[in-house]
């Protein structure tokens, strides 16, 4: 009787652990997309997570990759981690000096002396993912030290800020601003959506930052309009990448896309690396609502 008891709480605890754990692989999922990276120039990781169902797939998953501005996300995290600690306030004003310009970007182009508060810089940071108000959320962060903590702290092992970061030059000179893996970008969106980051409240007000993107040409205009996502994406030369969390109607999932090495560095919509994502994005909405029979309006591309 013993032994029978044993083996059926062995049993039940592994049918519990493998339906909460989202372990088991989508297989026809991952022939589609093998077959959509297969003749792509370059390299190129997946992860996707249906979070109803449960299933994955990974493809150079756990591989390191450029975030390029994909690092805006973790910059946000830490910033709302000073926030927490009342080391910052969200509706404080601050004052632009010209010694934080970086670019011509929206914040970049204000005049010495002008008035902006943080919250707003915050929105342009993952909105329109402005860099000068980026790096100057990094500085006001603690710096890429003290986020790169933060991650580590939570859980991510791969993902860090390396541009203006003492002891991360080597990793700056290869992968830019900062570097991660599909897997933890894409499970760093979803701990945020699930109210893990920092705190609920905090958790809520950064994903609300990320519902708010205006690069939306790429794997956004592959999902209908009505559709709510959280999305933060990055370009530079040799890469393209997108973290994208969708509240599709059958159940929510979240997919994060990222190339290096690209052969093709052009900046125009038939960017090879521009169209993987929206190769991507297509193939996971049809297999996630088949019945859908939503596509772009002809012509859309002609935005951009």
């Amino acid at each position: 009787m013993r032994v029978i008891l044993l083996s059926f709480v062995f049993t039940l605890n592994w049918v519990v652990a493998n339906s909460q754990s989202p372990t088991r692989n989508d297989n026809a999922l991952e022939r589609k997309l093998q077959a959509a990276l297969a003749n792509f120039r370059g390299d190129a990781g997946v992860y996707v997570h249906n979070l109803r169902s449960g299933k994955i797939v990974a493809i150079n998953a756990d591989t390191l990759f450029p975030t390029a501005s994909m690092i805006k996300i973790p910059i946000q995290c830490g910033l709302f981690d000073k926030i927490h600690t009342g080391e910052l306030k969200y509706d404080q004003e601050l004052t632009y000096k010209d010694s934080l310009h970086y670019d011509d970007g929206i914040v970049g182009s204000l005049k010495e002396g002008a008035k902006i508060t943080l919250s707003k810089v915050v929105m342009l940071m993952e909105t329109v993912s402005d860099n000068t108000g980026s790096l100057w959320c990094q500085a006001l962060a603690g710096g890429g030290t003290t986020i790169n903590n933060w991650l580590e702290t939570n859980g991510f092992h791969q993902t860090r800020v390396n541009s203006r970061t003492p002891g991360r030059e080597a990793n700056r000179n290869r992968y830019g601003w900062g570097q991660t893996t599909p897997r933890e970008m894409a499970e760093l969106v979803t701990y945020i959506r699930q109210g893990k980051a920092i705190s609920s409240d905090a958790s809520e007000e950064m994903y609300r930052n990320l519902g708010r993107q205006y690069w939306d040409n790429d794997g956004l205009s592959q999902v209908p309009p009505d559709v709510k996502t959280a999305c933060k994406n990055g370009a530079v030369n040799q890469s393209r990448s997108e973290v994208v969390f969708v509240h599709a109607p059958h159940g929510e999932y979240v997919y994060c896309i990222i190339t290096k090495n690209q052969k093709d560095e052009s900046w125009t919509r038939t960017n090879e690396g521009s169209v993987l994502l929206r190769t991507v994005a297509t193939t996971l909405w049809h297999h996630f609502e088949p019945k859908s029979t939503w596509k772009p309006a002809e012509g859309y591309e002609k935005w951009w």
